[in-house]
């Protein structure tokens, strides 16, 4: 698995994400504060000084992009990595756009520019649906995919969940594009999104053991 053209984007993305958050700072006046957190309205409601909020995006991508290049590094079933690298490099991928979105949600109050959460949710969105897509080419891996006891222990459990996985999670995903752009009501933003993230992620879980219990029950 070669990550190593991703890793350098990602680094020189992080360095280029420092450079525009220190510019940002420097055209505030001292002691300002700004946004790093959004309720589900999409209300500001968590402040930092600028300098911090500014900068911790790009840390953020460069922590995430140094442990995504050091998980093929750290996998014991090496001869298994191919069918994973789709997975690790959308999550990583999205990640990165993500953080750069949030640096430019940060920065929009100092310069001037009218962005919310809504497109935020979208690509957060948009993420799941490109996770999903690849997830049911993977194979049994320690780092990546669906990991529970009986994804590990069989190689037809996991292909069989992660199929399964691989659609909940676009659904997810695709719902969670709708509802970034839908008229609801705060009460119902944040149940619409999480929903079908909790039933991404469980719902796998279960059906692996299942499929264990059934098969070892016969």
């Amino acid at each position: 698995m070669k990550m190593r053209g991703l890793l350098i984007v990602n680094l020189l993305l992080a360095a280029a994400m420092a450079g525009f958050g220190a510019w940002v700072a420097a055209r505030l006046a001292p002691g300002t504060e700004l946004a790093v957190h959004w309720n589900a309205s999409g209300e500001a409601d968590g402040f930092q000084p600028a300098l911090p909020a500014l900068l911790w995006p790009a840390g953020m991508s460069l922590v995430v992009g140094l442990i995504m290049a050091a998980i093929p590094r750290m996998e014991p079933l090496q001869d298994r990595l191919d069918a994973s690298a789709p997975v690790l490099r959308a999550s990583w991928i999205g990640v990165m756009g993500l953080m750069v979105y949030v640096q430019a949600m940060i920065a929009a109050p100092a310069l001037g520019w009218d962005i919310g959460v809504d497109l935020l949710l979208a690509g957060m969105g948009v993420m799941f649906l490109m996770i999903g897509n690849a997830l049911p080419k993977s194979r049994p891996s320690f780092f990546v995919g669906i990991r529970t006891p009986w994804t590990l222990s069989d190689t037809d459990n996991w292909i069989a969940t992660h199929r399964l996985g691989g659609k909940l999670m676009m659904a997810a995903g695709a719902a969670m594009v709708v509802a970034a752009f839908l008229p609801l009501a705060p009460a119902w933003r944040l149940p619409a999104m999480v929903a079908p993230i909790i039933a991404a992620s469980v719902v796998p879980i279960v059906y692996s053991w299942w499929l264990w219990r059934s098969r070892t029950a016969q």
